[in-house]
This record gives structure tokens, C-alpha cells and sequence, in this order.
């Protein structure tokens, strides 16, 4: 296996693979990865078997003698197509071993890509974090995820807010006006937690010029004044809640509840197999926020682990 650190000139080679991966999505896409590239150190990588040909990707960034499946990307496995063997994917990580070692890397922190978003199934690299890694379970953060083939019923809390949002004649539609979200999201972020959003306006609405078709915002509307929304990504599989806001006159129409009946129960979202809420962790996911996690609940949504692994090179 032959191992090589990823350079701009390779974007269009690693999106093409992404593209064609069972596991890839679009925040692996060098596009997506690379808007806030001048926050991290990159050390991606890329596997090449002995016929040269590309069988793997890593998206990752350095600090000291660290290396993080990208701590700007909620997940970052080893990427593959639905060629590897499980036998190419243990010489994957057999080789990647030697390359870190013999580059001062002490240490991995590698995020899984949960079940959920592959394509085809990809865990080879879960068994071979354990049989040639040794790797350690870290952490374990819970998300809520709905198989959209056959979502739950709302809980009578949920139902009672989308009756109160229908008399109050709100209405759910697919929006380009960033501007008004932000602004409800920025000031509920700031009063409850003193925080910004992940990402700014300006950023958000790059990528949005980047991946038209895979990121959505739609928003809750009375009397066509914006009140509540989801920005949505939208995967081969997966359609993921990136944020989720209401107003104060919002939360008390029932805005996002009348919001997600109408994506989960319409054709909106009708091609993907699950509406993933993300996680409801706080405190490197040892504190759970059962009020956030009641409401996804309550929606139908039940449990996904985001799991983090950590390695030691120094015993190998």
C-alpha cells in the first residue's frame, strides 16, 4: 500500500472517489472540506494499492503529534469504494501505521461515519481499528435518527403544536433567504449559550453556492414574515438537520413542529432513508441534553451513535 499526504492538485481525483464511495458524503468533498481550510493544519491521505490505483481516502488534519479524522467534519473515516475487501482495508490501516510513525505521528483520533449515511455497508474500518489498531473507544455521542420508510407516530406534545400551528396559519416552503434564518438562529444561540453558529451568513451561503442541491433551508412563515427553520444536508441517504431555530413567536405557534410534520409526512424528503437530527451531547458527550433529546424523541427519532476512537502509534 502505498501512502501519499494530499495536495490541491489532487481535489478533483479525491472527489471523484468521494463520488463514487460507499461511504463519502458531501462534507468529505474537497469543496466543502476546504471552506474553512485555513483553521486546520491539513493531513489527509490518500491509498494507493500496487497497481496504483486509488482504494482509500482519509480526511484529516495535524496537531503536533496528533492526527484527527477532520476536526472541522462531524465524521471523517477511511473513505472506500464498494471494491475494497475487508483484507485491503486491515493493509489500509497496517500501512497507515508505518506512514504516521515515520512522519512523528504519536497518536490517532478517528471519528467513525455512523451506519446510517453509507451507502453500501462500510464497518471494515471499526474491525480493523480493533484487531490492527488496538484502538480505544473514546467517546460515544447520541443522535437522533427516523427511518423515513416508516417513521413513529408524534407524541400528543408534537401533534398539539402542529394543531395550534395549523389555526395560527402558518406555512412550511423552501427558502433562499438566509439573512432572516440567521438572525433567528444567531440570537437564540447568543441567549442561550453565549455562541456563534458553526458557521457564518457569508459561509454558509458559499456553500451553499457550492452544493445547491444538497443544502436546503426551509422555514416556517405566518403572514409571509419568517418565524422558524431547519437548514438541511442533504446525502445519498441521509437528509441531516445541520441547524434548527424559532423565534420566541415561533416556539409559541408551534412552528417547528408544524416544520417537520410537513418534511417527515411529505414528498419533500421522500427519496432518503433517514432524517437525521444530530447529536444531544454536551460535555464531550458525558452530559445529555434531555430537554433537546425529548423533543427529537418526540418526534420519532431514536438512537444513533457518533463513536470516537483513539490510537497510540508508539506501540506498534
Amino acid at each position: 500500500m502505498n501512502i501519499i499526504k494530499y495536495t490541491a492538485d489532487k481535489a478533483e481525483e479525491w472527489n471523484s472517489f468521494v463520488e463514487k464511495s460507499k461511504n463519502g458524503t458531501l462534507l468529505i468533498d474537497r469543496r466543502y472540506m476546504d471552506y474553512h481550510s485555513d483553521r486546520f493544519s491539513d493531513f489527509s491521505l490518500m491509498f494507493y494499492d500496487d497497481k496504483e490505483r486509488l482504494c482509500g481516502l482519509l480526511p484529516a488534519n495535524r496537531i503536533n503529534d496528533t492526527i484527527y479524522s477532520h476536526q472541522g467534519l462531524t465524521y471523517g473515516s477511511l473513505i472506500t469504494n464498494d471494491k475494497i475487501s475487508a483484507t485491503t482495508v486491515l493493509s489500509c490501516f497496517s500501512s497507515m501505521l508505518e506512514y504516521l510513525k515515520s512522519n512523528g505521528i504519536e497518536k490517532i483520533i478517528y471519528k467513525a461515519i455512523p451506519y446510517i449515511y453509507h451507502k453500501q455497508p462500510a464497518e471494515e474500518d471499526l474491525y480493523a481499528l480493533f484487531t490492527v489498531c488496538n484502538a480505544r473507544l473514546i467517546k460515544r455521542d447520541i443522535s437522533s435518527a427516523i427511518p423515513l420508510s416508516h417513521p413513529l407516530r408524534f407524541i400528543e406534545s408534537r401533534r398539539s403544536g402542529i394543531r395550534k400551528a395549523e389555526r395560527e396559519g402558518l406555512n412550511v416552503v423552501e427558502s433562499s433567504d438566509f439573512k432572516h434564518f440567521w438572525n433567528i438562529l444567531e440570537t437564540n444561540l447568543m441567549a442561550k449559550h453565549g455562541v456563534e453558529p458553526v458557521h457564518s451568513l457569508q459561509e454558509i451561503e458559499l456553500l451553499k453556492s457550492r452544493f445547491p442541491k444538497n443544502i436546503k433551508l426551509f422555514v416556517v412563515t405566518k403572514e409571509d414574515k419568517p418565524i422558524g427553520g431547519t437548514l438541511l444536508y442533504l446525502t445519498t441517504n441521509v437528509v441531516h438537520t445541520q441547524y434548527i431555530s424559532a423565534s420566541e413567536e415561533g416556539k409559541h405557534c408551534g412552528a417547528i413542529d408544524i416544520l417537520f410534520d410537513r418534511i417527515i409526512h411529505s414528498d419533500l424528503i421522500s427519496n432518503y432513508q433517514y432524517l437525521d437530527f444530530g447529536k444531544s451531547n454536551e460535555n464531550d458527550c458525558y452530559i445529555l441534553n434531555d430537554k433537546l433529546l425529548f423533543q427529537k424523541e418526540g418526534f420519532g427519532g431514536r438512537a444513533v451513535c457518533y463513536d470516537t476512537y483513539e490510537v497510540t502509534i508508539d506501540k506498534f
